[in-house]
């Protein structure tokens, strides 16, 4: 099975995608479980046990018991997923599973706007009651072999345990950070476009707002295509959406017309002093960097609104340097996205890089999938090639670099610098600096959801 890797519009082939959907799964999965007398089964998202997954996933995320509503929302919002369950026969509830994972073919971002099919995971879960017998391990594992066989040269994921996933070869690729600014003191002196801003209803931004974002992910690192179904989630469009009336939905339109923004925001009156309401940016999509300023300034500007908050933002953004005060802005960083490079010279060649240079990366993959000695030769337009190296020393002009495939994943998006990992002992090489400047990136990877 084979995914284009090049630079274009649209998703992975639909073939392909169900193909790594209904594939088996993988007889190392089954013997594991098997000696600890457990199974694991596909769950088909049309089928009888789907409801069960369902709920035990809730459970695993501390949300509340499914509604018959609210299953039947999820059956038309999850069938792009392959969702996978273990069970426990001897449970009082064999039918439900006692750990949960969900995955898909998506496309992630590399540095230069290329998309590079790979295997997004999701609903890692494992009931409190069966804790501590490597079920995760199992799990994360079988996923990763599916993705090798699928012939993924990637994977990734977002996460609620940040220490969990390292193991597995995963390493934080894009931060994200959270923003919550003083309207008052931050005063706008970025620019004012000639576009305007004017609210529509939210159903007007779910037809928007799909085709856009298809549009601008190519512009940053980290991002990857969305399902439909998150659209619906987002906008409050679906029958099962929570307090989808509190959301306000607002689009930027150019001077000639053309939509190139959106935004879904709500609003918290302050009942003890109405002059300090507070704002929280759902979410805020830009095709264009006239979009960007004229929905940030509109935000911004709002009357009676002392605070905006916003979250899943990047750690370089523009923002910073189009208010008066920088001490607005309280800005908080954590890990987000996620992920895992399984085929090295795929991976590589996919994306662009900073500087032109020969770099000899000896990678360790303790899961063995990518373990391996790569020649990078990145030419002067910032085009990878990768060889097999063979010799015992790293050859001549090339500069050697020994890491894990945790670190190499780390550093792939551009979003930490090797320098950096080799300051932190985690990356070895006589020449740290120029290797940092080969796979270094012009601009923050970021990622503007979960999944």
């Amino acid at each position: 099975m084979t995914f284009d890797t090049e630079t274009r519009p649209g998703a992975p082939g639909e073939a392909d995608a169900t193909a790594f959907r209904v594939a088996p799964i993988h007889e190392t999965t089954t013997a594991r479980l098997a000696d600890a007398g457990l199974e694991a089964r596909l769950v088909p998202v049309d089928g009888d046990d789907f409801p069960g997954w369902l709920q035990s996933t809730a459970r695993g995320f501390l949300d509340g018991e499914r509604s018959e509503e609210q299953i039947a929302s999820a059956r038309e919002r999850s069938a792009f997923r392959r969702t996978t369950g273990i069970y426990d026969p001897s449970a009082p509830v064999p039918d439900a599973p006692v750990a949960t994972i969900a995955s898909w073919v998506g496309q992630l971002t590399v540095p230069g706007g290329a998309a590079v099919p790979s295997c997004a995971i999701s609903a890692v879960t494992v009931a409190p009651t069966h804790r501590r017998r490597g079920l995760a391990r199992v799990m994360l594992e079988g996923e990763l072999r599916s993705a090798v066989d699928a012939d993924l040269p990637m994977a990734m994921l977002t996460v609620s345990e940040s220490t969990l996933y390292g193991r597995y070869g995963f390493a934080p690729a894009a931060a994200s950070a959270s923003w919550r600014i003083e309207t008052k003191r931050a005063t706008w002196i970025g620019p004012r476009p000639d576009g305007r801003v004017d609210f529509i209803p939210r159903e007007r931004l779910r037809e928007l707002i799909a085709p856009l974002h298809d549009r601008a992910r190519r512009r940053f690192a980290g991002e990857i295509d969305v399902p439909a179904g998150h659209w619906d989630g987002m906008a409050g469009t679906h029958p099962t959406a929570e307090k989808a009336g509190e959301k306000r939905a607002i689009q930027y339109a150019d001077a000639s017309g053309e939509v190139r923004g959106l935004a879904l925001y709500s609003v918290k009156e302050n009942h003890d002093d109405f002059t300090k309401a507070s704002v929280r940016v759902t979410y805020l999509l830009a095709e264009t960097d006239d979009a960007y300023a004229a929905l940030w300034r509109f935000l911004l500007e709002l009357d009676l609104v002392a605070e905006v908050n916003a979250d899943e933002q990047s750690v370089d953004e523009p923002l910073r340097w189009m208010i008066a005060d920088q001490r607005a802005a309280t800005v908080t960083l954590r890990d987000h996205q996620y992920v895992r490079i399984l085929d090295v010279p795929r991976a590589l060649e996919a994306r662009r890089f900073g500087a032109s240079g020969t770099l000899a990366l000896d990678v360790a993959d303790p899961l063995g999938h990518a373990a391996g000695r790569y020649l990078l030769e990145v030419d002067a337009e910032g085009r990878g090639t990768v060889t097999p190296w063979e010799s015992p020393s790293a050859p001549e002009g090339a500069v050697a670099v020994s890491l894990g495939i945790e670190e190499l994943s780390a550093a792939y998006l551009g979003g930490v610098s090797l320098a950096t990992l080799a300051a932190a002992g985690r990356v070895q090489s006589a020449d740290p600096s120029t290797a940092a400047r080969v796979l270094a990136w012009h601009t923050a990877p970021r990622l503007s959801i979960w999944y």
